[in-house]
């Protein structure tokens, strides 16, 4: 029971996912919690926060092969409620893979480790809202309170940063800018500027040369 009353429904949905018979839930390692133990593997649930396990990581993958499951809302239905009153609605955005980039960006160098993997699990969600004037006063007093699995619609195994750059790089030239990384993963300015750093830091690519202010990358030898 360690650390469960900390989850929420979605990561003790993916949880029960990745349990199989025989594997262990909430082990304690080296001063850490593993969410589930599959004879030496580590399965590692991570709803949101790759900052929070800088610290975790180093320590799981110094004696185990880590696979750390990361959902992305490729569908969202929000559900808010408010003196008892539901409302639903589905909304506008949708997630993609490459949406990983916002959460790797700080880890990128784990990915270099033969013993880490990631799933991203492409999922159907349903976000629960509930009015709290005083919590949520930079959300027009919506604060998120839960996220609920409705259902798994794919998952994506990375095994390291080429196997995310291979994806794009059918779009990008000889030479390319965090620009044309976001156009080619057809995702925002501000996602394309993460991913050319981690695939830069874990060596990757290089940067060849600069136009303006903005840098240009090339594919690493």
């Amino acid at each position: 029971m360690i650390g469960t009353l900390n989850e929420g429904p979605l990561h003790q949905a993916l949880k029960a996912l990745y349990a199989r018979p025989g594997s262990r839930e909430e082990v304690s390692i080296d001063g850490f919690v593993a969410d589930v133990v599959d004879g030496n593997q580590i399965i590692e649930i991570q709803t949101r926060g790759f900052g929070a396990l800088k610290k975790k990581l180093p320590v799981f993958l110094s004696a185990h092969p880590l696979k750390l499951v990361h959902p992305i809302a490729r569908k969202r239905t929000i559900v808010k409620v408010q003196n008892d009153a539901e409302s639903r609605r589905v909304s506008p955005k949708h997630g993609s893979l490459f949406d990983i980039f916002s959460e790797l960006v700080y880890v990128p160098k784990v990915l270099n480790d033969p013993n880490f993997e990631i799933d991203v699990v492409l999922i159907e969600e349903e976000e629960r809202r509930e009015y709290d004037g005083r919590r949520g006063r930079r959300k027009g007093g919506w604060v998120t309170t839960g996220r609920s699995l409705v259902r798994v619609l794919e998952v994506v195994t990375v095994g390291s940063m080429e196997d995310l750059f291979s994806r794009m790089a059918g779009e990008l030239g000889r030479t390319f800018t965090s620009a044309d990384l976001a156009d080619a993963m057809e995702r925002p300015r501000s996602v394309g500027q993460k991913a050319a750093y981690c695939f830069r830091v874990t060596g990757l690519t290089r940067v060849s040369d600069k136009n303006g202010n903005e840098l240009v990358y090339e594919k690493s030898e």
